[in-house]
């Protein structure tokens, strides 16, 4: 099992390294590629990622990836989710009882189009973007949410009142859940957004476009209490990149209270993608068992180091 490893900027750098460590200890059989990627790298080479670094990740059978500090006009993510086809964003969201709020959910986005197609064109007085959302690449995103074994009911998310790309997004899901004998609904964003907040327990799987669901993501991390408790796995045909939700976050840099609970619990989403269940279930029980304990970094109203989060877990894990 080759995995490529970028721990790119900011607490990229403190939360990735606990994460190899672990793996190392799950897999005995792991093998680590070092990539170097990100703002840093900008900096001293002119760009963030480069041909030679797509190339050195594809040696790897996946990817875990910290965080990088965004470099206008080269998006290192959106090069990644198109060099390997990575079509879903997997992220699900989970509540630990530290906020009022109880959260069960996994909201399945679509990672390539929308949006964030890259299609724009800039005018001294307008811009334009592309929303471009195509039948096959919707065809594939429901057919992955059916696939997904405790899916019990999935919700469409939309916004086809007002625009005709989210009838045709909405159809095409539609009838793939249908084909498949999957229970769905459908609501629109708006409606998605407020209900999300008053009745976060009522969602299961959340099925939606690009935009919507980085929104939602977003939004449903807020009711956990931290965007440092969330994970994420990027998938594709054939490769799959797994890195915790938040961004570099610069201003914690190198203080040692990076929150590490999204970065390990993408490495348990890894551990499920290569079919290691057991050790994945293991890691998500020694995580919530740290998290009871009152194992918390300050993002959460906690005392607790990175590392000291960490050894906890890792202690979890031994005992």
């Amino acid at each position: 099992m080759k995995i490529a490893v970028a721990e790119g900027d900011g607490i990229g750098k403190e939360v990735v390294p606990p994460c190899t460590e672990i793996l190392d200890l799950l897999l005995k059989d792991a093998e680590f590629i070092n990539v170097d990627i990100g703002y840093a790298k900008s900096i001293r080479e002119g760009l963030p990622i480069t041909e030679d670094d797509i190339d050195l990740i594809g040696q790897a059978d996946c990817m875990l990836f910290g965080a990088v500090t965004s470099v206008p006009g080269h998006s290192v993510v959106m090069k990644l989710r198109k060099a390997f086809d990575l079509f879903v964003n997997l992220r699900p969201v989970r509540s630990y009882f530290l906020t009022q709020y109880r959260l069960n959910l996994t909201i399945i986005r679509e990672n390539l189009e929308g949006l964030y197609s890259g299609i724009e064109e800039i005018f001294e007085d307008i811009a334009v973007t592309k929303r471009v959302i195509t039948r096959s690449n919707a065809e594939r995103l429901a057919t992955f949410a059916c696939g997904l074994a405790d899916a019990k009911t999935i919700t469409i998310v939309h916004k086809a009142n007002v625009l005709k790309s989210d009838v045709f997004f909405r159809d095409v899901c539609a009838h793939i859940l249908q084909k498949h004998g999957i229970t769905y609904n459908e609501m629109y964003i708006d409606a998605a957004a407020y209900q999300l907040v008053k009745h976060p327990e009522k969602f299961d799987y959340i099925l939606t476009s690009n935009l919507y669901g980085d929104i939602l993501s977003d939004e449903a991390a807020a009711l956990t209490g931290s965007l440092g408790l969330c994970p994420s796995a990027n998938i594709g045909p054939n490769f799959a990149i797994f890195e915790p939700v938040h961004g570099s976050a610069p201003h914690i840099a190198g203080k040692g209270i990076a929150n590490p609970v999204g970065a390990i619990l993408s490495c348990k989403m890894l551990l499920e993608w290569i079919g290691e269940y057991e050790k994945a279930v293991l890691l998500d029980t020694a995580v919530k068992k740290a998290i009871q304990e009152g194992y918390t970094t300050p993002d959460l109203g906690g005392g607790n180091s990175t590392k000291e989060v960490v050894r906890q877990i890792i202690y979890g894990l031994e005992g």
